[in-house]
């Protein structure tokens, strides 16, 4: 059995894949589409994806439910957590359009981040992809790397940043690495592994904590956020994943 932890960047997506039963047996790849990635020779079991996942018509409050609920958790990390709305303002390819569409199905009225609207593409390939192909619903999980991470520290939020101005942050990226290498469930040289070409060393960095909620949750593991997970008016399941526990090493 295989798993994988999946991030976007420049190529389409980078993921992680693992065998369960081997950690020295991996692959890291980029893709243009992730039909690709849960459609390799390995077929993984689970993959993580730092992606939203299930949309809702109406958002009440700061975006989704999964997105209000952890970021508390992460103290001054949470500004990561995108505020995603609606199905309609993320289906809207232009930004005022979709800033007008976001304000007008939330309460209190939201427009949309910069950010935010830079992921809509990569959500749209997601949503477009599990509704048309509902096998995968089962295989596929959404994550967000920071939760990882924060379940990967004991539960605690990180006091150093991964990146400062859009720029990666020295002692925020060793710190993840330094908590990755602690866990005991990925081998050393896939942690300071270099990414592949069209990829960033962050996006790698994010894609192996999304590997490390795979492993959990093939094993059996994982906490939803909220629990159970939600759905969306297409049954798309509606929940952010982490690590249950701490793994020790």
């Amino acid at each position: 059995m295989w798993v994988a932890g999946v991030d976007g960047c420049r190529a389409g997506w980078i993921a992680v894949l693992m065998r369960l039963d081997d950690p020295n047996a991996y692959r890291i790849v980029t893709a243009p589409a992730l039909e690709v990635i849960a459609d390799t020779p390995e077929r993984p079991s689970v993959i993580a994806v730092d992606m939203p996942i299930g949309l809702p018509d109406r958002t009440e409050g700061s975006g989704r439910l999964p997105e209000q609920l952890i970021r508390p958790l992460l103290g001054e990390r949470q500004s990561s957590v995108f505020a995603i709305p609606s199905r309609r303002a993320v289906e809207t390819t232009d930004y005022g359009e979709a800033c007008t569409m976001a304000a007008a199905t939330s309460d209190p009225p939201r427009k949309v981040s910069r950010q935010g609207f830079a992921i809509f593409p990569k959500i749209r390939e997601i949503d477009a992809l599990l509704r048309a192909r509902p096998d995968l619903i089962a295989r596929v999980y959404e994550v967000h790397p920071e939760l990882a991470f924060w379940a990967l520290n004991g539960s605690r939020a990180l006091d150093r940043p991964k990146k400062v101005k859009g720029t990666p942050y020295g002692p925020g990226m060793a710190l993840r690495r330094e908590l990755l290498k602690m866990s005991g469930l990925l081998p050393g040289s896939l942690i300071d592994a270099p990414p592949p070409r069209g990829a960033a060393q962050d996006d790698l960095l994010d894609a192996l904590a999304g590997l490390t909620v795979a492993l959990d949750l093939a094993r059996g593991g994982g906490q939803s956020f909220p629990d159970p997970p939600g759905r969306d008016a297409h049954g798309l399941p509606v929940a952010i994943w982490t690590l249950r526990k701490q793994p020790q090493g």
